[in-house]
């Protein structure tokens, strides 16, 4: 018999060191994920708006991005089904349709996520990558106030400082960029700064307020993250049509919705249309620190790469900035000392800044997929 127990005793410990294992691996191939996505979506809708020649609609690309993660969800919910498309429409019906009330209350963060998204384009294209990536940390700071204004949420002292030191790093960066405005704005008269840096600075200001809005809605609901997903998506593809109409009218009419689409531009269309579902379920194996460490190593991605694949000059000042912001976002998403406070790090420094990063709602809604193991 006690033979018997050592030998369960050992075989338990033998599968909890292989689990451990497992889990260790998938922490990296997330920070991974999660570092290539934020990189690589930056990079890459600044090479094609950077390109000579005519360029695409970016009104018509954030339509694109909406329909495709629409469809995706939509899958991922007839595969939860069973493929069963009849339980799928009558689930989508009494969800989106009958659920009326609970659809339309999604309307103010789709608006809200369809100007962002509209946004990031204006930024990117008239901001250097670098740049743009260190500026956009702001949202973690309009987020932070807007989680302590609406849902009461308290920050520790290490938070508050390393807000300071956010602020600090992008005005760094702000200041050595204005020292190299003359020289871009002679290199492309077609960008902006000022206009790049407005956009920048709303976009962070609206992501901030969606993103705890929206983390709002999700408290009071039992809805999955990929219902909300299309309910989301129902009216982002309408308000962006809306915006397209409304910008780009004309010039859609006479050359067409895909005018300007490239294999490259189809690239970005699909890193921001899956990339956020693929973050959101990354993110479950992704604690807080990770995706703070991950934040800050595409900075750095972001600036090494500028460098190379568009001639981006670092000097000192800029170096600072960005270490200070680097720095910054590490330290917010350092855990709080006292257990009993609720810390917004969760909410605060990506799952909110991202409608798809479930967060809590992902926790409970991954385990029941039948593929968790590998994030689908």
């Amino acid at each position: 018999m006690a033979g018997g127990n050592h030998s369960q005793a050992v075989e338990e410990k033998t599968t909890s060191r292989s689990q451990n294992e497992v889990n260790r691996r998938l922490k990296y191939i997330s920070l991974a994920v999660l570092v290539v996505q934020n990189a690589s979506l930056i990079l890459s809708i600044r090479y094609v708006r950077t390109l000579p020649g005519d360029h695409f609609f970016a009104t018509s690309a954030v339509v694109m991005a909406e329909v495709l993660k629409v469809l995706t969800c939509l899958l991922i919910i007839l595969l939860q089904k069973k493929c069963s498309v009849m339980q799928t429409a009558y689930f989508l019906v009494d969800s989106v349709v009958f659920q009326y009330q609970d659809t339309l209350k999604l309307a103010v963060p789709s608006l809200i996520y369809t100007l962002q998204n509209n946004l990031q384009y204006v930024a990117i294209s008239n901001l250097p990558a670098a740049t743009f990536q260190v500026t956009y940390q702001l949202k973690i700071l309009t987020t932070a106030l807007f989680s302590v204004s609406m849902l009461r949420k308290s920050l520790s002292r290490v938070q508050w400082v390393s807000l300071l030191l956010l602020f600090a790093g992008v005005a760094i960066v702000q200041v050595q960029q204005e020292g190299n405005k003359e020289a871009s704005t002679s290199q492309s008269s077609s960008q902006n700064y000022m206009v790049g840096l407005v956009a920048v600075v709303i976009s962070c200001l609206s992501s901030g307020f969606a993103g705890v809005y929206f983390e709002k809605i999700l408290k009071g609901s039992s809805a999955s993250v990929w219902v909300r997903n299309v309910q989301l998506g129902i009216f982002g593809t309408a308000l962006g049509l809306l915006g397209l109409w409304w910008n780009d009218g004309a010039a859609v009419a006479e050359r067409g919705f895909l005018f300007g689409y490239t294999n490259m531009v189809w690239g970005v269309i699909f890193n921001q249309a899956f990339g956020g579902l693929l973050v959101a379920v990354v993110v479950k194996y992704a604690d807080n620190i990770l995706k703070g460490f991950a934040t800050s190593f595409s900075i750095i991605v972001s600036t090494v790469m500028s460098v190379y694949l568009f001639s981006f000059h670092v000097d000192l000042l800029f170096t600072a900035g960005a270490g200070l912001v680097i720095g910054a976002v590490y330290m917010y998403s350092l855990p709080k000392s006292t257990a009993g406070s609720s810390s917004p790090g969760s909410s605060s420094s990506s799952s909110v800044s991202s409608r798809t990063d479930g967060g809590a709602e992902m926790e409970t809604f991954l385990p029941k997929c039948p593929g968790k193991r590998k994030g689908s």
